[in-house]
């Protein structure tokens, strides 16, 4: 089969593929074109990211597309009822990156609650003229332990953000009206295992008691607007590395700019790939360009179980 990697995979699972006899082409082919193709190139598989996006009028244009891809979580990019109806196999890779989305989180937690975004910032400008007063200005730094995480949506990536938060000394806690089962396993470097569980609450009751709240739910309609961001407890922080949308980000800037949060992470963004000029300025924001799942790691695994599943349907 001939296989086109539209926004690239890693060579693990290209190694995989090719080992079974397959072609793997990673040409970029622009979005207007991809169709064309395709069709001209005898593709059987498509795999994307985020970047490309498998509509019906693709689906329809390629009747030799036998499966497609998501190299991700989410598949909001790809028409998936219809392509399913029309007998094409459609499928993604939900936990080969948890951990790294999960170690991203902790990654703007600890920055924020350090002040290391301004500080690596200004210890350049400043460091060799102003270092004691620099010193002072972020010594008020908080630590993770003992605090009370919430976290919304209680998938693969909020179990994984749960066993890290419960390593820190952290009290975990969710919302996900979708869970029955809030346990999760907690596995050590050697071997041990521990077996817990998150305390479940209504989303109003989670975001009041919780000094962080980090969002883990796929789609992209508002979650957390005015009403429920002015419900979390004063002082509080907010991490998003779900999907844009999710969290309102005019309501987040108002309520980082009257004090009622001490600060945001943002991974993701209501306009991507151009976010607004005032989000990308503000002094309570640490951000990312939607990286959560852009480890080498991990995307060795998705390469690999993409690879995988495409075998297990030729």
């Amino acid at each position: 089969m001939k296989i086109l990697a539209n926004d690239g995979m890693a060579q693990a699972g290209i190694d995989v593929l090719e080992r079974a006899g397959h072609t793997v082409l990673t040409t970029k082919v622009a979005q207007e074109q991809l169709a064309h193709f395709i069709q001209e190139q005898g593709i059987e598989v498509l795999l994307v990211r985020s970047a490309t996006t498998a509509r019906q009028e693709l689906i329809d244009a390629c009747p030799g597309l036998r499966m497609i891809g998501r190299g991700g979580v989410g598949m909001d990019n790809i028409d998936v009822d219809y392509a399913r109806a029309q007998g094409r196999f459609v499928f993604n890779t939900p936990a080969a990156s948890s951990e790294s989305v999960a170690e991203l989180v902790f990654a703007h937690l600890g920055g924020m609650l350090r002040f290391l975004p301004d500080a690596n910032r200004m210890m350049p400008l400043e460091g060799e003229t102003r270092f004691n007063d620099l010193k002072k200005a972020y010594a008020k730094g908080q630590e993770l332990r003992g605090k009370t995480i919430g976290i919304l949506g209680f998938g693969r990536i909020g179990r994984a953000v749960a066993r890290m938060a419960y390593g820190l000394g952290m009290k975990v806690i969710a919302h996900d009206p979708h869970v029955t089962d809030s346990s999760f396993d907690v596995v050590f470097a050697d071997g041990q295992k521990l077996t817990t569980r998150a305390s479940m609450h209504p989303l109003n009751e989670m975001l009041a008691q919780s000094d962080i709240v980090t969002v883990h739910i796929g789609g992209k309609a508002e979650v957390l607007g005015a009403t429920e961001l002015a419900s979390m407890k004063p002082g509080a922080f907010l991490v998003n590395a779900a999907r844009g949308g999710v969290v309102n980000e005019v309501a987040l800037l108002d309520a980082l700019n009257d004090g009622h949060l001490a600060g945001a992470a943002l991974d993701v963004f209501v306009n991507e790939p151009t976010p607004a000029m005032q989000v990308l300025m503000h002094e309570k924001l640490s951000l990312s360009p939607h990286i959560g799942a852009a480890t080498e790691e991990a995307q060795d695994r998705i390469g690999v179980e993409l690879a995988e599943q495409i075998l297990a349907q030729a």
